[in-house]
């Protein structure tokens, strides 16, 4: 069991922050073991031109990390050219240190920083950055939850509700890791810095024990990431609201950015903006603004609607169809 003590500046500050770093470090679990992660099997088999040999040599048969690559956000939202510009700063002493914490010993693979760097960014430019918007909204959609459950029901409550793993009573947050040996970390000041991400299953810390306190953790909605299709509005549902209405309610199950609904449904984000406007005024989405994009909800009136207007013997909301 993994503690951090938390004193009452730190249970203050505790906040959330979007890493694209932190991102490309815990797909390299998926990439090296794809079997675990299937639901990320139609994003590794669009994975070309990239240096596995080093990418495969940076984690070990647990998918454990080094530290360097998993650093704590500065920002809510922190862009990956200044990630990359600090890890390029980085001590080759620190990035060594680092590796053998996690792997007993530097790999010759991976003693060529150079090669090391060019690996990460031309991974970052292949594999992630033509999908980091929709992956941008899944893990700000989290965010405006999480700050909507502390909001209304505590801390303790929004922790418990990431992950069975995570347990809260003050001033402790307990986090269960299958394997690590217990210790216990006062947070000292450093707050607690939440991170989400689509890559992992359950959560993460940092190996490094004196660390600030840094929690990874699930993002919802990750699963459906890389869905192709959309679920189709009841007819019921779309006689009262029209059908490209009730296609975008049916299909807002998890929250999404209206920068990702408009790339699903192949159409600019005006075009689909004035509907989403028209079903929040009439009380059927919830919407926030995050960094440069609006997360949209269904309330609890829209799942109502919703769920209300399945047709008896369709047992789903909709059916899933491909993007005309």
């Amino acid at each position: 069991m993994i503690e951090f003590v938390l004193g009452e500046s730190d249970l203050a500050d505790v906040r959330f922050a979007v890493s694209p770093l932190s991102e490309l470090t815990l797909s390299l679990r998926v990439l090296k073991d794809p079997a675990k992660y299937p639901l990320h099997l139609p994003w590794v088999r669009r994975v070309r031109g990239v240096d596995t040999e080093v990418l495969l040599a940076l984690s070990d048969d647990r998918g454990w990390t080094p530290d360097f690559l998993s650093p704590r956000p500065r920002t809510p939202f922190t862009r990956i050219a200044d990630e990359f510009a600090a890890l390029a700063t980085t001590s080759t002493r620190t990035m060594r240190r680092d590796l053998r914490a996690v792997l007993g010993d530097v790999p010759a693979v991976l003693r060529d920083r150079g090669r090391v760097l060019e690996a990460l960014r031309t991974y970052w430019d292949a594999a992630l950055a033509p999908h980091w918007g929709r992956m941008r909204a899944v893990l700000e959609a989290d965010i405006a939850h999480r700050g909507r459950e502390t909001a209304q029901h505590g801390l303790g409550a929004m922790l418990s509700g990431i992950s069975g793993r995570i347990s809260f009573a003050s001033p402790v947050v307990r986090v269960r890791i299958a394997g690590v040996e217990p210790w216990r970390r006062e947070a000292g000041g450093h707050g607690l810095t939440m991170v989400p991400s689509v890559f992992t299953r359950h959560t993460a810390v940092p190996v490094d024990r004196d660390a600030p306190p840094l929690l990874i953790y699930a993002a919802r909605g990750a699963g459906t990431l890389w869905e192709t299709g959309r679920d189709r509005g009841p007819a019921a549902l779309a006689g009262v609201l029209g059908q490209v209405r009730a296609d975008l309610l049916a299909g807002l199950r998890e929250p999404r950015s209206s920068t990702d609904i408009a790339r699903l449904a192949g159409v600019t984000t005006s075009a689909v903006n004035q509907h989403l406007r028209a079903l929040r005024a009439a009380g059927l989405l919830a919407s926030q603004r995050h960094g440069r994009s609006v997360v949209y909800a269904r309330s609890e009136l829209g799942d109502a609607l919703v769920s209300h207007a399945v047709e008896p013997g369709s047992g789903a909301p909709g059916q899933s169809l491909a993007w005309a």
